[in-house]
């Protein structure tokens, strides 16, 4: 399954709204502001120097926001747009890795002829260059740099791939699909899913990190996206034929995930999901989670789609969404 298309099956254009509705709300000792591009439809976020890196999803452009708050526009215009069902597609997250930016970039839009750039992990060098290293997926969400290999999320495959700078790449994992309880399905469709039945989706991998020598995978679950069906896996960085460890499960939509300056995991919910209204507005959430006594802190609630979560400093997080907001997320007292 597209990665988009798990988090926005059914719900069409309704990212282009998801700006609307109350303010996100705050754990106590932290300080929120919030910066909106209307129209936009913010995805990917990292860090280069002292600037914000942000891809935009309606646009197909990379941002780069200085100190001042604003946002100049780099590189080019990768293809966007909204594939066959709806969602949006377009360049997924962009990365500073030494002298070139990396990006993800995400499905062919619908109406689009098919280009090089596309379902590709693409370089760009300082003189603006733009190169392919593989379009050998078919749909790379997320991804991370690691002493030159590049940790590659393909959603559409379920897999984890690692990837050399010249392009050779290998599938670390698979996930296999995940098997949902008959008791939850049954509260969706009686009739589809009867007693004693079982229910399978794909495990729709999104967010990943790297922390002590094992990548974390966030699994957002595929439809009918039931709350609680989200897990957070873990797998050596080696790779190899270990079973995924199980490190957190009942999480709602899991979307990206990253490790704070405590080394807490921090995870990005997008939210629930309503048959008839799609993922609902303001069900969104950023949690910070205890590893060792396994307790969830929810120090940021009431977002709506949002998408990725970056740990910028030991204060500071910052969040985006679909809608064209920007969260910035700063820890006033020690935890």
């Amino acid at each position: 399954m597209r990665p988009l298309c798990a988090l926005m099956m059914a719900a069409n254009l309704l990212f282009l709204a998801a700006g609307a509705g109350a303010e996100p709300t705050i754990a106590p000792g932290y300080r929120l502001e919030t910066t909106s591009m209307p129209g936009a439809a913010f995805s990917g976020l990292s860090r280069d120097g002292e600037a914000l890196l942000v891809t935009d999803l309606a646009s197909g452009r990379l941002y780069r926001r200085r100190a001042d708050g604003k946002l100049a526009a780099f590189g080019p215009a990768f293809p966007h747009g909204l594939d066959v069902i709806g969602d949006p597609t377009g360049p997924y997250r962009v990365v500073r890795a030494g002298d070139i930016h990396l990006v993800a970039q995400g499905w062919t839009p619908v109406n689009s002829d098919a280009s090089p750039l596309d379902h590709a992990l693409v370089a760009i060098d300082s003189a603006g260059e733009v190169r392919v290293i593989s379009s050998d997926f078919w749909n790379p969400f997320d991804f991370i740099v690691a002493g030159g290999t590049y940790y590659v999320i393909d959603a559409a495959r379920n897999s984890v791939e690692r990837v050399q700078a010249d392009g050779r790449k290998n599938t670390i994992i698979t996930f296999r699909r995940m098997r949902e309880a008959t008791t939850a399905l049954r509260s969706l469709s009686p009739t589809e899913f009867a007693e004693g039945n079982s229910y399978e989706v794909d495990a729709v991998p999104t967010g990943i990190a790297l922390r002590d020598g094992r990548l974390y995978v966030a699994l957002f679950g595929g439809f009918p996206f039931l709350a609680g069906a989200g897990k957070i896996l873990s797998i050596p960085e080696a790779g190899g034929a270990l079973t995924p460890r199980l490190e957190f499960k009942g999480l709602n939509a899991p979307v990206d995930i990253a490790f704070d300056s405590d080394g807490e995991l921090v995870v990005l919910e997008h939210g629930t999901y309503d048959q008839k209204e799609g993922f609902q507005k303001g069900s969104g959430r950023l949690l910070r989670l205890d590893k060792t006594t396994g307790h969830r802190a929810i120090i940021l609630d009431g977002l709506t789609r949002p998408v990725s979560v970056l740990v910028w400093d030991e204060r500071q997080l910052v969040v985006s969404e679909l809608g064209g907001n920007l969260h910035f997320l700063t820890r006033e007292s020690a935890h």
